[in-house]
């Protein structure tokens, strides 16, 4: 059967062969060149209409996949892949096996074998498309995913923060056991040291990165939006926080946990990582280097908006926990409940009653910064309340000064063990 094309042609090389048509004006109609206009005349009147066919039609392709190899190949993913996707099988088929072969062919293979089913399209709904940013660290989007990384071989719960790139989709991840200001801010620490400080970054509303405010109608009167432990930190640092007034607006964020769900979560599984230090090593190893290898691409501009990170002593005082506090009169500052002692080189005149910034470190320490210096604090140790025994005159002269209580007659101290232990110890000897 000829197609249209080539009943088309074929009528074109007809008109030519009774010399209706020239050559040169077959070839402007067929877009060809006037030598294969008559090499194709040559062929009519030899082989007749069937000319037109390529000759290769109808015949197996030289470069077909064998079935040998793709039974093979379909036995190994009904045994070690059979929730992978065509895409990821065949990188692992090619990595693990030696056995190369396109996502396109291996899915045909796999729905033909019935280990495969094509998912139906689903109509989603139509965002404004946004470009992307054009030189990496001009906006990285910043997030958390809740998911069970280890599918149940470890009772400690991992959360991944991640941070990709908009430009270049370049992904920058960390597993931590739970979703606080404190690990987030680990995690920021490790980016910058990395990387340096990128312009902006973009997050959701979520209360780590900005203290929302009330609903009208919640109270009478509606707050305000306050600022982070995150924010202030980022704003200390020069580097802008971006909130996503929706998920799909940071999709480009959500689409890579999407990835990660699938292809993080088999490639832990076959790696056999069953804590959170094995988890972030096969992390930081294998998986992403061979997500930058896959997934990462050249940004528009080659120029890098990445700016040098701050020092190692002004990072410490940035990323912590830090509130302002009133100095005592004995020039200590309250901290988590407990009394902390400014050391005796920082006191100054004015520093009583005064508010100094108090900083709760990452590593656990509490610092104070007073005037341009930042120094160490002491803790405090509860020392233990003196008790002074009263003398019986001592006694007698503190309830004469108000009379005597009846109960209080003849009261008077004794050095030795009351009457009703000795009169214990006597029983149990007795």
């Amino acid at each position: 059967m000829l197609t249209q094309k080539e009943r088309d042609r074929l009528k074109v090389l007809h008109e030519v062969k009774q010399g209706h048509l020239t050559q040169i004006a077959a070839a402007e109609q067929l877009g060809i060149s006037e030598r294969w206009v008559r090499e194709m005349v040559r062929r009519v009147r030899k082989r007749g209409d069937r000319a037109v066919v390529h000759g290769l039609r109808g015949k197996p392709s030289k470069r077909r996949w064998k079935a040998k190899v793709r039974d093979r190949a379909v036995a190994i993913y009904r045994k070690e892949y059979g929730d992978f996707g065509p895409t990821l099988a065949a990188e692992y088929l090619t990595e693990k096996h030696q056995i190369t072969v396109s996502r396109e062919t291996l899915r045909k293979s796999l729905i033909e074998a019935g280990v495969w089913k094509a998912k139906p399209r689903q109509v989603k709904e139509v965002h404004t498309w946004r470009p992307r940013r054009s030189c990496r660290g001009e906006l990285v989007q910043w997030d958390t995913s809740i998911h069970d990384w280890l599918e149940g071989r470890s009772r400690e719960p991992l959360k991944l923060i991640a941070m990709i790139d908009d430009a270049t989709s370049e992904l920058f991840a960390c597993f931590v056991s739970e979703d606080s200001t404190a690990e987030h801010m680990r995690v920021l620490r490790c980016y910058l040291e990395r990387n340096g400080r990128p312009l902006a970054f973009y997050t959701d509303k979520a209360g780590l990165f900005r203290v929302n405010a009330r609903r009208k109608g919640y109270s009478e009167e509606r707050t305000e939006e306050g600022e982070s432990q995150i924010g202030r930190a980022l704003r200390e640092l020069g580097i802008e926080l971006i909130h996503a007034h929706s998920p799909q607006a940071k999709g480009r964020v959500e689409r890579c946990f999407g990835t990660l769900q699938d292809r993080l979560v088999k490639g832990l599984r076959k790696a056999g990582v069953r804590s959170l230090a094995e988890a972030n090593r096969y992390l930081e190893k294998v998986f992403l280097p061979a997500w930058q290898k896959r997934f990462r691409r050249a940004p528009a501009s080659p120029v890098d908006a990445h700016r040098p990170a701050a020092e190692r002593q002004d990072l410490d005082s940035t990323l912590s926990h830090v509130e302002n506090r009133r100095v005592a009169n004995n020039y200590t500052v309250s901290w988590d409940g407990k009394a902390y002692q400014i050391p005796r080189e920082a006191v100054r005149p004015g520093l009583r009653s005064s508010w100094v910034r108090v900083e709760g470190r990452l590593d656990g320490t509490v610092w104070a910064r007073i005037g341009e210096q930042a120094m160490e604090l002491r803790r405090c140790e509860p020392a233990l309340p003196e008790v002074k025994l009263k003398t019986p005159a001592d006694v007698r002269r503190d309830y004469n000064r108000g009379g005597k209580s009846a109960w209080m007659k003849d009261f008077d101290l004794k050095t030795g063990p009351p009457d009703w232990a000795v009169a214990q110890a006597v029983r149990r000897a007795g």
